[in-house]
């Protein structure tokens, strides 16, 4: 980053029986070393801080915790201690043991964050790891994290914005376009609408985020060798192939349908910015082989910068200090570019009318 934030990133809780504050501690603790190689903006905590302070105890790590009242006091302390803005649990907490009446505080931190990021106090939230079956038990309605953020960004009186997952790393960035669902009923759901909508947002955050103002698109295909003419399967020719063309009228450089298992490999990713995925695992399996520590959890088509680690709770982990934090600390410096690259294209679009 060659451009610092005007305003600190805002950190939700997530499960606090889980790695999330494991991995925040880690960061903050190496936050000398990690500025220094330009990868950690300053943040703030939405969290309970004496939650954090026992647990750096726990896991070995000195870190003070100052608690904050307003988010502007938080690059001030970063330097010297972890900012905090307190957030209440009900219950206490054991690393590794998750329970829902801690429900309402994981809640609350997100809708805090959003609420900040809204506001202009924050320049982006970077979520920890959230166990949605807890969350649900605790009578959390939404399918999950995503849901949740797009329903807090809704305008009044307007429909809620329809999100888009993107996983990134250095190497590769992918979108599935439908997620959390099984193979069997990913296929019944895949429609051209929801690849024309994801290709669509996807090329948008290329040009407003990514710095490519011509952002060119891979489209995988569904079937083995794309379906073979239709021998293997007609979704490349019913419903992929359409899309494709669809996005293509819309100006948008694509390719595809192409076979999903020629798509990933260090030739192929050189012809494209970002790759379209039919389902969860064809996305996630490639760029987590390709680098699994760092890869980033990335949000489009929400009115604000969410990013997040691209993993899970891992209680097995949890209060053990064994947490890897470099997914964490991608998922901070990717949300910082984002912001810097959001503000650049302002600017620029601010002095075209100016000129104009």
């Amino acid at each position: 980053m060659s451009k610092t934030l005007s305003l600190p990133i805002a950190v939700t809780m997530g499960d606090p029986a889980g790695i999330g504050g494991d991995v925040m501690l880690s960061a903050w603790s190496r936050r000398d070393e990690l500025a220094a190689e330009k990868m950690l903006p300053p943040f703030f905590a939405i969290d309970n801080p004496a939650r954090l302070s026992s647990l750096a105890r726990r896991i070995g790590l000195h870190v003070p915790v100052q608690e904050i009242s307003h988010p502007s006091e938080a690059k001030d302390v970063f330097h010297r201690a972890l900012p905090v803005l307190p957030q209440a649990l009900t219950a206490s907490v054991v690393p590794g043991q998750a329970n829902p009446a801690n429900a309402p505080g994981v809640i609350a931190s997100i809708e805090r964050a959003t609420k900040l990021v809204q506001q202009g106090e924050a320049s982006a939230m970077v979520t920890l790891p959230i166990n949605k079956r807890v969350l649900h038990e605790a009578g959390f309605e939404h399918p999950g994290h995503t849901e949740f953020l797009a329903a807090l960004g809704a305008i009044a009186g307007q429909p809620a914005p329809t999100p888009v997952m993107m996983l990134a790393c250095s190497a590769l960035k992918v979108v599935p376009v439908t997620i959390h669902l099984s193979v069997a009923d990913a296929v019944r759901a895949l429609t051209g609408e929801a690849i024309v909508h994801a290709g669509t947002v996807l090329a948008g955050a290329l040009k407003d985020f990514f710095g490519r103002p011509s952002p060119r698109l891979a489209v995988a295909a569904l079937n083995p060798h794309a379906g073979e003419g239709g021998d293997m399967g007609r979704e490349e020719i019913e419903i992929i192939s359409p899309a494709v063309e669809t996005l293509r009228a819309q100006g948008i450089d694509v390719m595809g349908p192409v076979p999903a298992d020629t798509l990933f490999h260090p030739a192929a990713r050189d012809g494209y910015d970002a790759c379209l995925c039919m389902y969860h695992d064809q996305a996630l399996i490639p760029i987590k082989t390709i680098d699994f520590h760092h890869g980033v959890n990335v949000t489009l088509g929400l009115p604000f910068i969410r990013t997040s680690p691209d993993h899970g709770t891992a209680y097995g982990l949890a209060g053990s200090g064994e947490a890897n934090d470099s997914s964490f600390v991608a998922a901070l410096r990717m949300a910082a570019e984002m912001v810097i690259r959001r503000e650049r294209s302002q600017n620029a679009a601010l002095r075209a009318g100016v000129h104009a």
